[in-house]
């Protein structure tokens, strides 16, 4: 019989296989959508990534009202952090991400289908992710988290309502229908989407992925001598782990993250051949290239100081219904619009 942690391998290996195809025929992605909607008036994208949300709140409370997963178990639970270096290198992330025209799920996404601007991308947000957790911008990270880092007495949205006198289960299972069902109308209150059947269908296999990346590390993962870290999809840390595992894999094993980046790829991959969208791509100017790269080094580290990316934080994070979660987001959030639109906008470039 295998052990839990080959299980959890080889759910985490479909799991990415499956996201990969379906970031691939969808287009799915949170700066795309935003820049759809703001910029271009379509807004069918960013309805995707909120029906994802919604569904992935909805299962993973179930998940863990049925005490199936112990959220409180992964990082986004944890009692002490740093609310102003998440919301910062959530502005950092999200600012990068226009920069490089995508997240690093997305870059992963694109790589597969033979974009070699991504290439670019996902190694700089990896190299840049590992000098902020252990490299050369560690200190400076460390510094600021144990200056600024503060012990809540909640940690969870639940959590926070139960203050009023309400058990956090009955607490839960209050919100977690709010807000799922907020943002599933949302989704659903555009006419466009509502014909949209393949992005409907992305958003709802993307949601239940990450209640998937939950059950699997959460779950099947559960073994009181070698357990799994509880989590599900993000991309910043895991692009970084999986270059040091591909460069040193001697002494080192593989995880659910690292597998989920090499499903990722590899699902995209065979979409694309399958699908004959495989073409090669490069970048059109240097200056094009240094865009890119400078967004990807501000993805890796902002991503890696938010503790998550748009993936990371915005779905897996947030269906947590994590206090710190929705601060990262905010960041994201803040740093996608100052980069699509004021003073700070990211023009196109004209001859990419």
């Amino acid at each position: 019989m295998p052990s839990a942690a080959n299980v959890v391998i080889l759910a985490g290996l479909v799991i990415g296989l499956i996201y990969g195809a379906v970031g691939l025929l969808s287009g799915f992605c949170m700066m795309s959508g935003l820049r759809g909607w703001w910029a271009q008036g379509d807004s069918r994208l960013v309805r995707t990534y909120a029906l994802a949300m919604g569904i992935a709140i909805a299962a993973t409370q179930l998940l863990a009202v049925r005490q199936v997963v112990d959220l409180g178990k992964s990082i986004y639970l944890q009692p002490t952090f740093s609310a102003p270096l998440m919301f910062f290198g959530g502005l950092l992330f999200g600012y990068g991400m226009v920069l490089s025209n995508g997240c690093g799920s997305r870059a992963l996404v694109l790589l597969g289908r033979g974009n070699l601007r991504s290439l670019v991308v996902v190694i700089v947000l990896g190299v840049a992710a590992q000098m902020t957790l252990k490299g050369l911008i560690a200190p400076g990270r460390i510094a600021i988290l144990q200056w600024t880092q503060m012990t809540a007495t909640v940690t969870s949205l639940p959590a926070l309502i139960s203050k009023l006198g309400v058990s956090e289960t009955f607490a839960r299972t209050l919100v977690a229908p709010v807000v799922s069902a907020g943002l599933i109308i949302f989704a659903f209150a555009h006419a466009p989407f509502q014909r949209a059947w393949g992005q409907i269908a992305a958003g709802v296999i993307i949601g239940l992925l990450i209640a998937a990346g939950w059950f699997a590390t959460g779950y099947l993962g559960a073994d009181d001598f070698n357990p799994a870290p509880v989590t599900s999809l993000t991309f910043v840390a895991p692009i970084a782990d999986t270059l040091q595992y591909m460069m040193l894999s001697t002494g080192l094993t593989l995880n659910f993250a690292i597998v989920t980046v090499i499903g990722v790829f590899t699902g995209s991959l065979v979409t694309a051949l399958a699908t004959q969208r495989f073409h090669w791509e490069g970048y059109t100017s240097p200056s094009h290239m240094l865009r890119s790269i400078s967004g990807a080094v501000l993805m890796g580290a902002g991503g890696a100081m938010a503790l998550g990316c748009s993936v990371g934080q915005g779905l897996t994070g947030l269906s947590t219904l994590a206090l710190a979660s929705f601060v990262a987001v905010a960041g994201i959030m803040l740093g996608t619009a100052a980069g699509l639109r004021g003073a700070l906008r990211i023009r196109p470039l004209a001859s990419a």
